[in-house]
């Protein structure tokens, strides 16, 4: 048995048991793949995969097993290469944040730029998704942390750090009927096409939860992944935006307008997601000090 046995195992589940994906992803043959893991099935005495035919269809109980036990060996190794890096010194590499367009247009840049001032040699890659696969991400060692607002506090693998409180506005064109009204409610709202998030961002389920107990459908014209191109149909008069209030700047977003509606929807949390138990490097740490000054490492064991 080696470890480059148990990251073919790791990707080929991470690619959805398709081997063509997962030796891409690895760089090297399907059939050199396939060897690998008979020849790690063989060693062990059990069938990892459920086949049919040539085909992986699933994992086996004894597979499901092995796959637990080899995360865990891979990442207890990443993290062995992290501490031998700390001390020896080395503040390059890379810091790999998984986290949604709202907060990597809106939330996370002054903390980058101070963070790169800091640390000149390390580069930052933002992986931005819906905050599920962001929370997939930071699980499956793809990614340090996570910032979302959705699924991080959720999940027990993950300690959640509370970073911000936002709620959601209203935003459309100057002449628009909102225009004369200072609070609206889920009824004026529910009277006019609705642009908002697709179901798994940034609050979508406070929405759909409000209009549903009120007893009101909406008509939601369209749903998009983020907080830009919903702005740019309101700016069109297609309908009313319900976005982040963080992603909404009366100056900058003219001549958008806005209403506030914490009181319909809620106080939203985005949270800064670490995975429990793991070691992060030193410019890993600095970086979440940035955010939440009070952050201590220790927190990840508790």
């Amino acid at each position: 048995m080696n470890l480059q046995q148990l990251r073919y195992l790791r990707e080929i589940v991470r690619r959805d048991l398709n081997l063509t994906q997962a030796a891409a992803a690895l760089h090297t043959s399907q059939p050199g793949v396939s060897r690998q893991i008979l020849e790690l099935e063989d060693e062990l005495g059990i069938d990892i995969f459920v086949r049919k035919g040539r085909r992986i269809v699933g994992l086996t109980e004894p597979g499901k097993a092995a796959l637990r036990i080899a995360d865990r060996m891979l990442h207890d190794l990443d993290s062995l290469k992290r501490v031998a890096a700390d001390f020896a010194g080395d503040d390059s590499g890379t810091l790999r944040i998984a986290t949604t367009h709202t907060q990597a247009r809106y939330t996370l840049p002054e903390t980058i730029a101070a963070f790169r001032q800091r640390f000149p040699r390390v580069s930052v890659v933002l992986q931005q998704s819906d905050p599920v696969v962001a929370v997939r991400r930071i699980i499956n060692g793809e990614a340090d942390l996570a910032v979302a607002t959705e699924q991080i506090a959720t999940n027990r693998e993950l300690l959640a750090l509370p970073y911000r409180e936002w709620t959601h506005v209203a935003v459309f064109p100057p002449g628009h009927p909102l225009e004369s009204i200072e609070r609206v409610d889920l009824q004026v709202l529910a009277g006019y096409p609705l642009l908002t998030y697709d179901a798994a961002f940034a609050g979508r389920t406070s929405i759909d939860r409000a209009f549903a107990n009120a007893g009101i459908e909406p008509d939601i014209a369209v749903s998009a992944l983020d907080a830009d191109v919903i702005k740019t149909y309101a700016r069109l008069g297609m309908g009313v935006g319900l976005i982040a209030g963080i992603a909404f700047d009366p100056q900058a977003d003219r001549p958008l307008l806005s209403r506030d509606c914490g009181e319909l929807f809620g106080r939203r949390t985005s949270h800064v997601g670490l995975v429990r138990g793991r070691s992060i490097r030193r410019f890993v740490a600095e970086f979440v000090r940035l955010m939440l000054p009070e952050f201590d490492e220790s927190q990840l064991e508790a």
